[in-house]
């Protein structure tokens, strides 16, 4: 996997101050998508262990909230790996920040429904996120006022609670 770049002090990409990994890679290519740049699996730098460490040690401070996963999109399955790897070290080293993706696949109908990606890995995937904020950006459904997405056909989901209830249960603003 190739990352485009590693934000630091990112407060648009969920609530506090966070660290935000953009990674390469999307085949959904929405139109007036904000990172063009990053549908290309091949643009910007190898995601290695070296990138893992790097991104742990932005997140040692006490006033950064927790990590928040992008693109490009995080869920095609050739990115579900590393960043697997990625959070699981997150959650071992900091397990009271919170994590954060983003993603154009919907999670009842493609990921879930589907059995996107190789399943163990997404089920695991899955299992570390806090917050998912899932659909595609639709242009003509674009909306400045809404926090932490660009169109309104997007969701914030509760992952936790909504693998526990079996149907989709929306984040409530903390």
């Amino acid at each position: 996997m190739n990352y485009a770049t590693i934000k630091n002090c990112d407060i648009a990409n969920g609530p506090g101050v966070r660290v935000s990994l953009f990674v390469s890679g999307c085949t959904h290519r929405c139109k007036g998508c904000f990172n063009e740049v990053a549908w290309d699996f091949d643009y910007g730098e190898p995601f290695t262990q070296e990138t893992v460490d790097e991104i742990l040690k932005l997140l040692e401070p006490p006033y950064i909230r927790g990590l928040t996963v992008l693109g490009g999109e995080p869920f095609e399955p050739v990115n579900q790996a590393a960043i697997v790897e990625l959070l699981r070290q997150v959650k071992e080293k900091y397990p009271e920040k919170s994590i954060w993706a983003f993603t154009g696949y919907l999670l009842d109908k493609d990921i879930l429904a589907k059995r996107l990606g190789p399943w163990e890995v997404t089920e695991e995937y899955l299992q570390y996120l806090d917050v998912l904020v899932d659909g595609p950006f639709e242009e003509e459904r674009k909306n400045l006022s809404l926090r932490f997405r660009g169109s309104d056909n997007q969701r914030l989901i509760d992952v936790p609670k909504t693998l526990a209830a079996g149907s989709i249960v929306l984040w409530q603003d903390e």
